[in-house]
């Protein structure tokens, strides 16, 4: 379990990234102080969110994405986000399988994760891995969501531009736009536009989108895609320029930079506490037994929780 030197993920070396990228998802010893080191060094790649329902076509669209930005010379990571099975732990990671287009381009990391049980369409270890790609020295950094349901709004909060993906036919796409994931979008993007029904999906999603009261150039716009077919894609990649550009203007992607490094500040605290509060109850419950007490019913689990708390207050 040794860790990477921080040159060789500061020079872009895969083994030393990809190792890297391990030692914080499996809480190596000094992952932590890692990433700490490699901070000073992150802060420049912009941050794309991709997210919608299964079905979407979430990672052919960031393979064509992938595709566009190398042509323009830019260096891509993307983290795509998996999920994981309750009853083994496992993954498939199968996103990784989409876009073998790029297996072989020095310019191109892909890293699969799994959510290990976290919920809001992210891995509780993106933001660490996002960190280290951009430390390499990354352009570019693409997450793409588990694509499970309609509270994938993590993104938000990682993201420096959140793309929402939606298809017509999946037969709830306005039950879709009605959940958090309408305000978590930057840019909607109707795919697979060459089927029947995305005139009127793109309709929808204007209309829900004229219901918030925001002037149409503030508005998120909404890009039709085929991206099988590799359509549309340089329409979105400028819409997506588009937005950085007036985010930029505004003063909106430092605002938001700034709130996503008080989240991990705030998240960060919260795991150590609770990695301690864990400990302690561990400690404890040697000798109040409260796991077995609870289990045969001899207490309930809330008077469990307040005996425990007291108990580790002291």
């Amino acid at each position: 379990m040794k860790l990477p030197e921080e040159k060789d993920i500061l020079r872009g070396d895969i083994r030393a990234v990809a190792r890297a990228i391990r030692a914080v998802e499996d809480d190596w010893p000094g992952s932590r102080e890692l990433l700490t080191r490699l901070f000073p060094h992150a802060g420049r790649a912009l941050i794309l969110g991709i997210t919608g329902p299964p079905g979407a076509g979430k990672s052919t669209l960031v393979d064509r994405l992938t595709t566009r930005f190398r042509k323009a010379g830019k260096t891509v990571g993307v983290v795509a986000v998996d999920p994981t099975s309750p009853f083994t732990g496992g993954a498939i990671l199968g996103d990784r399988i989409r876009m073998q287009n790029h297996a072989t381009d020095d310019g191109v990391f892909i890293r699969s994760m799994a959510t290990r049980g976290a919920l809001g369409g992210l891995s509780a270890t993106t933001a660490g891995a996002l960190l280290i790609l951009d430390a390499s020295s990354k352009d570019i950094l693409i997450v793409e969501t588990v694509g499970v349901g309609q509270d994938e709004v993590d993104i938000a909060s990682e993201a420096d531009i959140a793309v929402v993906v939606l298809v017509p036919g999946l037969g709830d796409e306005v039950q879709a736009l009605k959940a958090g994931i309408m305000e978590i979008a930057d840019v909607f993007v109707v795919n697979k536009a060459d089927r029947d029904g995305a005139d009127r999906l793109a309709s929808e999603i204007e209309m829900m989108l004229s219901l918030t009261g925001e002037t149409k150039g503030d508005r998120p716009p909404v890009v039709r895609t085929v991206a099988s077919a590799s359509q549309g894609i340089d329409d979105l990649v400028k819409t997506i320029e588009e937005v950085r550009g007036r985010r930029d203007a505004n003063g909106e992607m430092a605002r938001r930079r700034r709130e996503r490094l008080l989240r991990q500040f705030e998240t960060q605290v919260e795991v150590l506490v609770m990695a301690k509060v864990r400990r302690r109850i561990d400690a404890l419950d040697s000798s109040l037994k409260l796991r077995e007490r609870v289990q045969n019913r001899s207490i309930d689990p809330y008077s469990a929780a307040d005996e425990t708390v007291s108990a580790a207050a002291e």
